[in-house]
């Protein structure tokens, strides 16, 4: 009989921070998967609601750690990312329930797939499973994100395929990778971290796929709030960040126009959706905060070792009104939902 292998192949993070009745389902549903070689570390920000308190761990595989302060998604992620001995590192949301097959699905995307580095899902709604709530990120050249999608009838999901870069409420990452990447920007605290990694990991050669037999139920923004203040304001501010740092030399010139410009419609839009002071603020704080993205910028068109990305980004106007898939990210024909 072969020894057991000294560590899991997966460490997978839930970062909790006032979770509610989202984190003990999610748990749940992860002690439940198919696959059983991984360890789930709940990466607690200092919550100060009782869903931690009465937390129940499902088994050995689960542990808890007490950050000590609200870090926020992307340093609490890096702080159990830089302690793993794992291959692989799975990011879980706390409002996420995995379907049993999903950790399956992810680590043998990763061994068939060797050329990419991250390996998102298809998320559903948390109470409208019929619905899709993304099937990975999108990255427009303006500057702008968007859950591929959303919103769509859960029978439109595509089969496996190219993605600008998965979200961060469940996706795999290969721990080399991740840390080679730097992890996480702990600046943006949470909200477009993941498509900022998903630059730096495309800058060094390694690409992104979507995973049609990994699916979540998600619930979006379910502990945060969708149009809180909190969420606006962050990911409007980390949106422009991601913008300046990584797009290099003279396309940031020729694109920064057309980011100005959708930019100008958002605020618009926040007028009228009555989220026009987070948004105002984020824009003022993005600014005020932008010298040092600048300074990143330049050092990372140095050390780029393929060319912008371009052919996984979307460019056209209307793109980010359809939540379109980018044409020149196909996928396999087949489906695997509804």
């Amino acid at each position: 009989m072969s020894a057991a292998a000294p560590f899991p192949s997966v460490t997978v993070v839930i970062v909790a921070y006032d979770s509610g009745g989202y984190l003990q389902p999610c748990l749940d549903a992860l002690a439940s998967q198919s696959f059983t070689d991984f360890e789930a570390v709940v990466a607690d920000n200092a919550s100060q609601d009782a869903s931690v308190v009465e937390l129940r761990m499902p088994d050995a595989r689960f542990t808890l750690r007490e950050m000590g302060a609200n870090l926020g998604f992307a340093a609490a992620n890096n702080r159990v990312a830089e302690d793993s001995r794992a291959e692989f590192l799975a990011l879980l949301n706390p409002d996420a329930t995995p379907e049993p097959g999903w950790l399956a699905a992810l680590v043998e995307a990763a061994g068939a797939h060797p050329q990419a580095a991250s390996f998102g899902s298809v998320q559903l709604r948390m109470e409208e499973p019929h619905i899709l709530d993304g099937v990975g990120d999108v990255w427009h050249v303006a500057g702008l994100a968007w859950r591929a999608g959303e919103g769509w009838a859960a029978t439109r999901a595509p089969g496996d395929g190219e993605i600008f870069a998965p979200c961060g409420a469940a996706a795999l990452y290969r721990l080399k990778l991740f840390l080679e990447a730097g992890g996480f920007d702990e600046r943006f605290f949470c909200y477009c971290e993941d498509l900022d990694l998903g630059h730096r990991l495309r800058a060094m050669g390694a690409g992104s796929r979507r995973v049609a037999k990994a699916v979540v139920r998600h619930a979006g923004s379910g502990i945060s709030g969708r149009t809180s203040d909190f969420t606006m304001f962050h990911g409007h501010r980390n949106r422009i960040w991601t913008f300046v740092k990584n797009t290099p030399g003279p396309w940031f010139w020729w694109l920064l126009p057309y980011h100005v410009a959708f930019n100008l419609l958002y605020l618009g839009s926040a007028v009228r959706r009555r989220v026009f002071r987070p948004v105002w603020r984020s824009y003022v704080a993005a600014v005020r905060g932008l010298k040092p993205f600048l300074a990143d910028r330049r050092a990372l068109g140095r050390s780029r070792r393929t060319p912008f990305a371009l052919e996984v980004m979307a460019s056209t106007p209307w793109s980010p009104f359809r939540r379109e898939l980018h044409p020149r990210c196909p996928s396999d024909p087949h489906r695997t939902i509804g």
